[in-house]
Parts: structure tokens; C-alpha cells; sequence
């Protein structure tokens, strides 16, 4: 065991996290960038050619994997005869967290991003074979991280292996050495089952699993059926793959099929229902019109009309929105307002605040950079429209946005609106049926900056 305060090349050790199979896991200081690191070092005494071997195929396949819920890898090195790994520090894990009290928002929150880290890695043919809470880190947002890919392999379709895993999480095939992408679906389900019903089912893994009363008084039936699905002793009859398993837990989710509890919308009545069929009307057209333009990827949650993360109102019934709870086209989030936001951002175009700690040298593309920073000093110069300030340098944009196609401005922060449809203005909140509105001529499309 290394001691507090001994030196691995830049890293200075603080104490030690936890221990693997063949390596312990240290907090550790990089004394060049002045951050704190988790640190992977193998044990002395398993260091062989085989085992360095091993845990260079663990660097190279997490260093191929890109995606908010996987663990990323800072730095690999030797450091004399020893192999290091260096990662982001998390607060602990999923493990930990289940021993808490949480919400069943929460949970829910934590079974999709589990999924997707696994999807994410079925999508390149690589089953992970070790799927535990242990193995899921936990970071500010909250998020979770899928780590130690150490016994991983790539595979078309099933890999022939020794009976690799943790005892209580792996599937009864990968027990005798059949691993494949299914396995790893069944350990989701034996997740699924604690973190719902609080006990991890047993062999011969029959249903009803251990704490079946949690889970027949939290989660509808048809959820409970896609866990039972995961469970199945035969890896026919489970999804076939993590990817296939998002697909189902997604069509769910947009049914409101997960929790149990949920109310059923009241009728309306007669008078109020056609006004209500009259504005979702009006909602599709704008919707068909302007969705493209605006990117509307969300709907508001009080009135149900359209918006885009990077509205400030809903511009139908003018409720704030400080935060951005539905869905982005991009990789990450900020962690102050929740919008959309690209690894290699230093700031987030939404909403003033500090830079992000933890972003990417490598550049992204992206399709909505169209328009041009105001800063000319600006290392990037590009930016995208509806964007307020520069995720490069933090620029204000000052010249205010159009939209393409419309005449029509605010007359508080003149930026484009669409009053034919708005009552309030999504930049600023102005209310748009009190006169705010100023019209020009035609031809206007988006630009700025």
C-alpha cells in the first residue's frame, strides 16, 4: 500500500479508496495541475506480464469510449515499472448512494443513466462484465460514471471467457465463461431490483425477487415486466442489448409507465376542451413551422406548448425557466441552468457563471455554429444563434438576435418573437400582448453577435 504523501511521478498520494482485483484505487493530488485524481495502481505482487497486459487493454477501451456516463480517463503511464491511471475524482459511488434515502425521481434519474453508460458501450461491441454499484461513481449533477472496464472484451457476439464478475451481479452463463452483451443486461436487472425493491435476487433468480412488495407499490407493471425481462435465466429471452433495453425504458418514460401512482388526467369539459384543442392546434402548426429553426426539444411543463432549452419563458403562458429540464441535442449539462453544452466549452452560453472544471482539449463539431462571436480576439470566433454569450471567451452577445423569416421584435431586449403565436417574449419574459412588440420590414433571418 502506498503511504499518505509518497510521490508517483506528478501525483501525490492522499489516501487510499478502495482495491480491486489487481489494483487499488488512491485519491491522489496532480501536483502539476493543482487537481485531485483518482488514481488506479496494480498490486506489486500481481504486476506480470499478463496482468500489465490486462490493464492496458482497460486504458485503451475506456479511452475509446465517449459519454457522460463513463468514466473518462485523464492520463495513462508508466511511472518506473508501474502502470498508472488517472481519472476524474467522484464523491463515492452508487453503492454508497443506495444506502441513503432517495427519492423515486432520483432513482429513476440514476436506472437512465446506468442504461445509457451500457448502451453506449454495447454500441461499440464491448461488454463491460462487471456491472455493480461499486462500479458506477458518482459526480455533482448528480450523475454516474460507469468505470473498471478491466475485464471487458470486444465482441461481435458472444466471447468465450473465464467466469469473470462479481458473485450476486453476474448472469449464470457468464458464470461458466459465456459472457455477451446480454449478460451485462441481466446485471442491470439484478441493479434495477435493488435499487427499486432494496434486495438483490438469488439463484435460480425466480420471480418474485426479494423485496417484491417495493417494488409492486413504486413501479407500474409494465416496468416491472421489463426488469422481470432482464432477469431471465435464458439470454434469449432478455434484451439484447442495453441499447435494446434504453429503446423500451424510454417508451415507457414518455407514457408516464414507470412509477407507480401516477394520476390519470381529469376530462375537461366540453367548453374548455375546445379551447384546449384549439391551442394544441395552434401549437402543431408553430410547431411544424418553427421547430427546425428554434430546435424545440422540450414542452413546457405547466401549459404543454412547445420550447427550446434556450428560452428564459415559455413564451405560451410566460412561466420562468431558470433551468432546462427536457431534453439536448448535446453531450453534457451545464450544472447551473441544466441546458445543453459541449465537453470543449469553457462557459456556458445560457446563463452567467464561472468556467466549467472539466473540459475537453479535444474539439467537437457542431452543427449550429453559423454565426460569429462579437469578441474578434476570440480564440474560436464561432458560436451558435440564440446563444447569449460565447462558450470560448465568455463574450457578451450584444446585437440582438433575429429569427428567420419573422418582422416582428421585442421592444424590451429586441431580440425576434413571433407574436402571432407568443404572448410573452422567451428572451426576456415581456408580456407581447401589451403593445412590446415593434414590426419591420421583410426578410430577416437568424443571425447576431
Amino acid at each position: 500500500m502506498l503511504r499518505k504523501g509518497s510521490r508517483l511521478g506528478k501525483y501525490q498520494i492522499r489516501r487510499r479508496l478502495a482495491d480491486g482485483g489487481f489494483a487499488a484505487v488512491y485519491h491522489a493530488l496532480d501536483t502539476v495541475e493543482g487537481i485531485a485524481v483518482a488514481l488506479k495502481v496494480p498490486h506489486p505482487e500481481m504486476v506480470t506480464p499478463a496482468m500489465l497486459a490486462d490493464f492496458q487493454r482497460e486504458v485503451r477501451i475506456a479511452s475509446g469510449l465517449d459519454h457522460p456516463n463513463i468514466l473518462p480517463i485523464r492520463n495513462a503511464q508508466f511511472v518506473g515499472d508501474n502502470l498508472i491511471v488517472a481519472s476524474p475524482l467522484g464523491s463515492g459511488t452508487l453503492a454508497d448512494e443506495m444506502k441513503r434515502r432517495l427519492t423515486m425521481a432520483t432513482r429513476l434519474e440514476y436506472s437512465r443513466q446506468m442504461i445509457e453508460a451500457v448502451a453506449h458501450a454495447h454500441e461499440r461491441k464491448i461488454v463491460h462484465c462487471d456491472i455493480k454499484p461499486e462500479n458506477f461513481i458518482l459526480f455533482a449533477g448528480p450523475r454516474l460514471r460507469l468505470a473498471d472496464f478491466g475485464i471487458a472484451r470486444l465482441a461481435r457476439t458472444t466471447v468465450a471467457m473465464s467466469g469473470a464478475g462479481t458473485v450476486g451481479y453476474i448472469a449464470p452463463e457468464q458464470a461458466v465463461g459465456r459472457a455477451s452483451l446480454r449478460s451485462d443486461v441481466f446485471s442491470l436487472g439484478v441493479i434495477l431490483c435493488e435499487l427499486f425493491g432494496g434486495g438483490i435476487p438469488e439463484w435460480p433468480y425466480q420471480w418474485p425477487p426479494p423485496g417484491i412488495e417495493r417494488l409492486r407499490t413504486s413501479l407500474q407493471r409494465d416496468f416491472q415486466r421489463q426488469i422481470r425481462r432482464c432477469l431471465e435465466l435464458d439470454p434469449r429471452k432478455r434484451y439484447a442489448d442495453a441499447g435494446a433495453l434504453l429503446r423500451a425504458f424510454n417508451l415507457l418514460k414518455s407514457k408516464g409507465k414507470l412509477l407507480a401512482g401516477t394520476k390519470r388526467p381529469r376530462k375537461r369539459s366540453s367548453a374548455s376542451s375546445g379551447a384546449s384543442d384549439w391551442r394544441a392546434l395552434r401549437q402543431r402548426q408553430f410547431k411544424r413551422r418553427y421547430g427546425r429553426i428554434l430546435d424545440l426539444t422540450d414542452d413546457c411543463g405547466r401549459c404543454k406548448g412547445p420550447i427550446s432549452e434556450s428560452m428564459l419563458f415559455c413564451p405560451w403562458c410566460g412561466t420562468q425557466r431558470k433551468r432546462h429540464t427536457g431534453a439536448t441535442r448535446r453531450r453534457l449539462r451545464c450544472p447551473r441552468c441544466k441546458r445543453g453544452r459541449n465537453p470543449d466549452w469553457r462557459f456556458c452560453p445560457w446563463c452567467w457563471g464561472p468556467g466549467f472544471a472539466d473540459v475537453s482539449d479535444r474539439r467537437y463539431k457542431d452543427a449550429g455554429y453559423t454565426a460569429r462571436c462579437p469578441n474578434r480576439d476570440c480564440s474560436r470566433r464561432t458560436i451558435s444563434p440564440l446563444m447569449r454569450y460565447c462558450p470560448w471567451c465568455h463574450a457578451k452577445v450584444q446585437k440582438p438576435w433575429k429569427l428567420d423569416g419573422e418582422r416582428e421584435r421585442c421592444k424590451r431586449c429586441e431580440w425576434g418573437v413571433l407574436g402571432e403565436y407568443w404572448t410573452t417574449c422567451p428572451w426576456c419574459g415581456a408580456d407581447l400582448t401589451r403593445s412590446t412588440v415593434t414590426r419591420r420590414g421583410r426578410g430577416g433571418k437568424t443571425r447576431g453577435g
